[in-house]
């Protein structure tokens, strides 16, 4: 077993702490932010214990009408709505969580149990973020492309930061030519994200609470620049978690966790080379 699920079965031990005996992982004046908001985006790194219960935590202040799930397929969300999972097997099971590459379900396991309420689901499938390395974002996201602003390039600089960030983020092992395609595939899950966002607001009324990386959550570049040129009305609160004080981007607030103990994921590439 790998040392990042041993954790997550040891966290999983812990019982969320009651609001009536004040907050174990966030602060109260956080709190209070995210009790004010419309769209509650908390971020996280996917394979930390620790962030997904600080998500489980605000959830629970939170009390959404609704959540957005990067993990989430939009038709693993139709599934789930169909046949209420009662425990952590079958919700599995249901949102083919195996096939997904994503950490073990144990660790989201307390997120999912802290509302029940409708989950949304803004995955992009495989095909989808193909579609965007070889043709653009635009394309892949159809009649859509243009509203959420993908038809628009980015400009000069901030393209070559984006693509300085993917090329750190694969440890100097990407070949120049596909840096703008993984470019194009953050955009697409940014816009895909904003659109489910947006249609759960909608549709239940809002608040809602988005559960996404740190890279999708950031207010310079991610998930909140669709939002506020699309739904300027919209109070937005994003909550970043950093890791021993290290975290790329804006955000209204950072949690910060203890890093957790994983093998290097630069020797994939140093295998491939």
């Amino acid at each position: 077993m790998k040392p990042y699920a041993i954790l997550a079965a040891l966290l999983l031990l812990v019982t969320l702490p009651d609001r009536g005996r004040g907050a174990e992982f966030v602060p109260d004046d956080v709190l209070a932010d995210i009790q004010s908001a419309d769209i509650i985006i908390l971020g996280e790194i996917h394979d930390n214990p620790q962030h997904h219960l600080v998500q489980a935590e605000a959830i629970k202040a939170i009390a959404p009408s609704a959540v957005v799930w990067e993990m989430v397929t939009e038709e693993g969300a139709q599934r789930l709505a169909q046949k209420a999972a009662t425990n952590p097997e079958e919700l599995a099971r249901i949102l083919r969580w195996a096939e997904s590459g994503w950490p073990p379900l144990s660790m989201y396991y307390p997120v999912f149990q802290a509302a029940d309420v409708p989950v949304y689901g803004a995955m992009v499938p495989r095909a989808a973020a193909r579609q965007a390395m070889e043709r653009g974002a635009a394309t892949a996201l159809g009649a859509d492309a243009a509203r959420y602003g993908l038809t628009v390039p980015l400009s000069a600089e901030d393209q070559a930061a984006r693509e300085a960030d993917q090329l750190a983020a694969h440890c100097d092992a990407l070949p120049p030519e596909a840096l703008p395609q993984m470019v194009a595939i953050q955009r697409l899950r940014d816009a895909v994200l904003s659109r489910a966002i947006l249609r759960a607001s909608d549709e239940t009324g809002g608040p809602v609470a988005v559960i996404t990386g740190n890279g999708h959550a950031r207010k310079d570049r991610g998930i909140p620049t669709f939002l506020a040129r699309l739904r300027p009305g919209l109070k937005v609160f994003v909550l970043g978690q950093s890791e021993d004080g290290i975290i790329d981007g804006e955000f209204d607030a950072v949690i910060d966790s203890p890093a957790v103990v994983r093998e290097d994921p630069c020797k994939a590439f140093e295998v491939q080379n």
